[in-house]
């Protein structure tokens, strides 16, 4: 087997339950279990749209047979399974998951209209474009760009910087004045992108002037 070399320094980073690491890592002894149940938290992490839902072939590449695997974590209760026809699909025992099962399960959901799902892309995580439109990082500006991926929507921090640097405004403190805007004003990510496309240049100082002069 050769080595695992090291974690790049443009790693991007999956949200794993606190739940995870304070009860069921002590509890999972079966290693397909760990890498199926592993495997689903970061599909359905990098999901979009409103029904994140998983099938058996999508846990074919971490275990051979993940048949075995998936029923002990469906007895456990860290994933739930929902059989209609032929068809088995997979939760995360989430409020999200247990709502949709839910719905799948009475009918409400119709499993034709559920769309087959792919790995997550390899996207660029924050500290790479900070970089690759702003500047160096700094260990102050590395510590707002942890806090803004923990915050704000990948794609919002993505649009922000763009709105950023066409403004010529290549600073961390003008593209959070956006996202803080966005998230106040609760604007949809879609709509965001389509104005800053149309009219980049609406966004102006005096616009993010209260947003700014905060700390």
């Amino acid at each position: 087997m050769e080595p695992f070399k090291a974690f790049p320094p443009d790693e991007t980073f999956t949200q794993v339950p606190e739940s995870f690491f304070r009860q069921l890592l002590g509890e999972i002894d079966d290693l397909d279990e760990l890498k199926v149940t592993l495997h689903a938290i970061w599909r359905i992490e990098h999901m979009e749209g409103p029904v994140h839902v998983l099938r058996e072939k999508d846990f074919v590449q971490v275990v051979k047979e993940p048949a075995p695997a998936l029923e002990k974590a469906i007895r456990r209760g860290s994933l739930l399974e929902v059989q209609k026809g032929r068809g088995r699909y997979y939760f995360l025992n989430t409020p999200r998951g247990r709502a949709t099962a839910e719905a799948l399960q009475t009918g409400s959901l119709n499993p034709d209209s559920l769309a087959e799902s792919a790995p997550p892309p390899e996207r660029p995580n924050v500290f790479r474009l900070y970089e690759e439109n702003i500047g160096p990082l700094t260990p102050l500006i590395a510590d707002a760009l942890k806090d803004a991926e923990a915050t704000y929507h990948a794609e919002w921090i993505k649009d922000a910087i763009e709105i950023a640097v066409k403004n010529n405004k290549r600073n961390w403190k003008y593209t959070e004045a956006i996202l803080k805007r966005w998230k106040e004003e609760g604007r949809a990510k879609r709509q965001d992108r389509q104005d800053s496309q149309k009219s980049p240049d609406r966004y102006t100082d005096s616009e993010f002037a209260e947003y700014l002069k905060r700390d």
